[in-house]
C-alpha cells in the first residue's frame, strides 16, 4: 500500500515538530468533525484501515528523528517494569525509585521528569526494557480505535505517525470531499 505524498510531507515536518503543531491547530475544527465521522464508521472496518496505515507509517517514519512522545508525556511505570529496568541498569529498586520515580498516594508511579530521563539523543536508553505505555505508543495497532479517539486526537499534534494516519484516513474515507 502506498500512502499519498503526506508521508513525504510528514518526513519533513517531524524534523520540525512545530510545523506539525501548526498544521494541527489549523485542522482543529476539521478534526472535531472527522472524529464524529469516525464514530459513525464500522468499528472493525476502521480498525483494519488504521492497522494498515500505521504499519506503513511505522516502516516509513523513524521515531528517533522525533522523540516527541518521550519529550512530552508523563510515563506510567508498573512494579514489574521498574524491576526489569533495575536489573538492566544494575541498581537496586530503592535507588531506582529515589532517582527516577514519583509515587502518588495511591501507589501509582510515574517517571519524575519530562522529558523522560531515559531519552538520550532521541533514543530510549532502556529500549529493550521500556515501559508498556512507551512500547504501545501510538497504540494504533490495538483494536477498538473508536474507544481511543480522544487520546489519538490529543496526540495528533505530537506524533508524526498519528498525524499521518489521521490525514491519510481522511483521504481514504473521502472526508474532505464531503
Amino acid at each position: 500500500m502506498i500512502l499519498t505524498s503526506l508521508i513525504a510531507q510528514t518526513l519533513i515536518f517531524y524534523h520540525h515538530p512545530d510545523q506539525i503543531q501548526s498544521l494541527a491547530k489549523l485542522n482543529a475544527e476539521e478534526n472535531i468533525k472527522f472524529e464524529k465521522i469516525l464514530l459513525e464508521t464500522d468499528c472493525e472496518a476502521l480498525d483494519q484501515i488504521v492497522f494498515k496505515l500505521q504499519d506503513t507509517a511505522n516502516k516509513t517514519i523513524d521515531c528517533t528523528q522525533c522523540g516527541n512522545c518521550c519529550k512530552s508525556f508523563m510515563i506510567n511505570v508498573e512494579d514489574d517494569e521498574a524491576d526489569k529496568v533495575c536489573k538492566a541498569l544494575d541498581i537496586t529498586r530503592e535507588e531506582f525509585d529515589e532517582k527516577y520515580i514519583e509515587k502518588g498516594t495511591n501507589g501509582m508511579m510515574i517517571i519524575n521528569t519530562i522529558p523522560c530521563t531515559f531519552l538520550k539523543e532521541n533514543k530510549c536508553s532502556i529500549y529493550e526494557n521500556r515501559f508498556s505505555g512507551c512500547r504501545e505508543f501510538p497504540a494504533l495497532h490495538l483494536p477498538d480505535i473508536q474507544k481511543r479517539l480522544f487520546t489519538i486526537f490529543h496526540n495528533y499534534e505530537r506524533c508524526p505517525i498519528i498525524f499521518t494516519v489521521i490525514e491519510e484516513l481522511k483521504s481514504r474515507l473521502h472526508f474532505k470531499d464531503k
